[in-house]
C-alpha cells in the first residue's frame, strides 16, 4: 500500500501528515498553536497570535513581485473528532493515521481532518518554499470555526494588512465559491422531576446507529435521516401504546454535524413485554423500509437493561418527547435565485441528559438570508419553549454576499480554465465559512475560497482525493504568481 510520501506534491502530504499527528479538537488548539509558532520561527518568518489564538505567519514577497497586492490565505486550525461506535481513539491524545486507499486519503474509524488540515498544510508549503513566486504573503490561521467560529468572531482590525483573501476550507474541486450562508445555534435546557420505576418493571436500551450522518451545512438536502428524530418517533408512540417510561435519551455530538447515532434507556410495565418487543421489530422494519433509498446501512439495536435509578415523570416526559417532535430538521427553503443551493436549514443536532435531571438539545439554523435565519431560529425556539425548555440563542455569524465582479475571482477562473481545459462553477455555499465575519471586520477584502475534493467530513468516512489535491495545489500555486499589483 502506498504512503503519503510516495504521492505527488509529496511536502503537501508531509505537512498533512505532520498536523495529523497533533491533537486539535475545537477549543483545545494549544499545540497546533504551538506547531505554528515553532514553524515560523524555524524558517524565519514573522508571526504573531492574537489573544483568542489566532495566529498570523507573513512571508516578504518574491524578488521582483514586492509591489504585488499581499495576499491572505486562511485556514482554520481545529477539526471534528468523530469516530466509529466502541472505536478506542482518544481525540486529546492520539493522533490520526492517514492511509492512501486507491484515489483517496483517509483515517481508520475516525474523521481525518482534512477539513481543514489540507489548507494549513498548503499554507505552510507556500510559507516555506523559496521557489514559490509571489507578493507579499499574510498566512491565517485561526481557532475554533468547528464548534463557534469563535477565532473569526474575535479578529481584531489591524491584526492583518492583506488586500485579497483566499480561504482554503472548501470541499469541492472545480467549483469557486464567492458566498456562503450565516448561521446561529438554538440550545433548550430542560429539567426534569424524576421518579423511582414502576414496580415490575423491565428496561431496555435502545439504539438508532448506521446513519450517514455528515456536515449540516453539506449534507443537510442529502437525506432525511437524523437518529435523533427516528429513535423520538418510537419513544412518542411506544409512550401512548406501551406506558414507556424515559430514563435517559442520548444522541448527536456536534452542532454542526446531522446525528448518526442515538440511544435512550427506558422501562416498560413486565406485562406488556411479548407486545413491545413485536411492536419495535415492526418499527425497525418500517423506517427500514422507508429509508432503504437514503439510509441503506440505518440498523436497530434493543437489548434488556439494568433497572435505572429514576425514570422521568410523564408530564416532563410527554413535552420532552412532543417538542422534539415538533422541532423541523433539514431544507426550509431552497433558493429561488441558485439553483440547486439551499437557502434556509435546520439540523436538530444533539440531545444530552446530564447527571442534574436535565436535557440539552443543541440545534443549529443556517441561512444566506438573514431574516429567515432569525425566523426559523425564533421557530426552532418556540419548539423547545412550548415543551417548557429554557432557550437561547448563539451570537450567531453572517453569511457572506456574493461578490460576481470579484477581481480575483476573474483572474482565478481564468487560470482554471488555462490550466484544466474547463471553466470552473462560481456559486455560493450553504455551509458557513468565515468569510463573513472577516468581512465583517475588514470591510474591503476581495475575497474568494477553493479547495480539493473531501466528502464524509464531520464522519468517520472523511476522505481527501488525491487527483483533486494535486489540481488545487496547482491552481493555488499559479494564482499566487499572478496576482495583480497595487493600484
Amino acid at each position: 500500500m502506498k504512503s503519503l510520501s510516495d504521492l505527488d506534491n509529496a511536502l503537501l502530504w508531509k505537512y498533512f501528515e505532520d498536523i495529523c499527528r497533533i491533537p486539535r479538537l475545537s477549543r483545545n488548539e494549544g499545540q497546533v498553536i504551538d506547531f505554528l509558532l515553532a514553524f515560523a520561527h524555524e524558517h524565519k518568518l514573522a508571526v504573531k497570535k492574537d489573544k483568542t489564538g489566532n495566529v498570523l505567519i507573513s512571508k516578504p514577497a518574491s524578488q521582483g513581485m514586492e509591489n504585488r497586492k499581499t495576499v491572505i490565505l486562511q485556514s482554520h486550525m481545529d477539526m471534528v473528532g468523530e469516530k466509529e461506535q466502541g472505536l478506542p481513539h482518544d481525540f486529546s491524545r492520539d493522533p490520526i493515521l492517514p492511509v492512501v486507499d486507491g484515489e483517496w486519503v483517509r483515517a481508520s474509524g475516525t474523521t481525518l481532518g482534512a477539513d481543514d488540515g489540507i489548507g494549513m498544510a498548503a499554507q505552510m508549503v507556500i510559507l516555506s518554499d523559496r521557489d514559490q513566486e509571489h507578493g507579499p504573503i499574510e498566512c491565517l490561521f485561526t481557532v475554533d470555526e468547528e464548534s463557534g467560529m469563535t477565532g473569526a468572531k474575535n479578529l481584531e482590525p489591524g491584526f492583518m494588512n492583506g488586500e485579497i483573501l483566499i480561504n482554503l476550507d472548501s470541499e469541492d474541486e472545480g467549483e469557486l465559491f464567492i458566498g456562503c450562508a450565516g448561521g446561529i445555534d438554538t440550545i433548550g435546557t430542560f429539567k426534569f422531576k424524576t421518579k423511582k420505576p414502576d414496580d415490575g418493571s423491565v428496561a431496555y436500551r435502545m439504539v438508532v446507529d448506521g446513519l450517514k450522518g455528515g456536515h449540516s451545512g453539506d449534507k443537510i438536502h442529502k437525506s432525511p435521516g437524523n437518529a435523533i428524530k427516528i429513535l423520538n418517533r418510537f419513544l412518542w408512540n411506544a409512550t401512548g401504546d406501551f406506558r414507556l417510561a424515559l430514563s435517559s435519551f442520548d444522541g448527536g455530538n456536534l452542532r454542526n454535524a446531522i446525528p448518526r447515532e442515538a440511544y435512550a434507556i427506558f422501562t416498560i410495565p413486565a406485562g406488556l413485554v411479548d407486545g413491545f418487543e413485536d411492536y419495535y421489530q415492526a418499527f425497525a422494519d418500517t423506517l427500514t423500509l422507508e429509508l432503504k433509498d437514503f439510509e441503506p446501512e440505518l440498523s436497530f439495536h434493543l437489548d434488556r437493561a439494568e433497572l435505572p435509578e429514576t425514570i422521568l415523570t410523564r408530564k416532563r416526559q410527554l413535552r420532552l418527547l412532543l417538542a422534539l417532535y415538533a422541532c423541523p430538521h433539514g431544507v426550509i427553503t431552497w433558493s429561488p435565485t441558485l439553483e440547486g443551493l439551499v437557502e434556509t436549514s435546520t439540523n436538530l443536532a444533539s440531545i444530552q441528559f446530564t447527571a442534574q435531571h436535565k436535557a440539552v438539545v443543541t440545534t443549529s439554523q443556517r441561512s444566506s438570508v438573514d431574516s429567515a435565519k432569525k425566523d426559523i431560529a425564533d421557530r426552532m425556539a418556540s419548539c423547545l419553549s412550548l415543551g417548557g425548555a429554557r432557550v437561547e440563542h448563539s451570537d450567531g455569524y453572517p453569511g457572506w454576499i456574493p461578490n460576481p465582479e470579484s477581481e480575483i475571482l476573474n483572474i482565478t477562473s481564468g487560470i482554471y480554465a488555462g490550466l484544466f481545459g474547463q471553466e470552473p462553477v462560481v456559486r455560493a455555499i450553504h455551509a458557513g465559512l468565515e468569510c463573513g465575519l472577516i468581512l465583517e471586520k475588514y470591510p474591503g477584502l476581495d475575497m474568494l475560497s477553493f479547495g480539493p475534493t473531501i466528502k464524509g467530513a464531520h464522519t468517520p468516512s472523511e476522505r481527501i482525493n488525491i487527483e483533486t489535491t494535486n489540481k488545487f495545489w496547482k491552481l493555488l500555486r499559479e494564482v499566487l504568481r499572478r496576482v495583480p499589483e497595487k493600484r
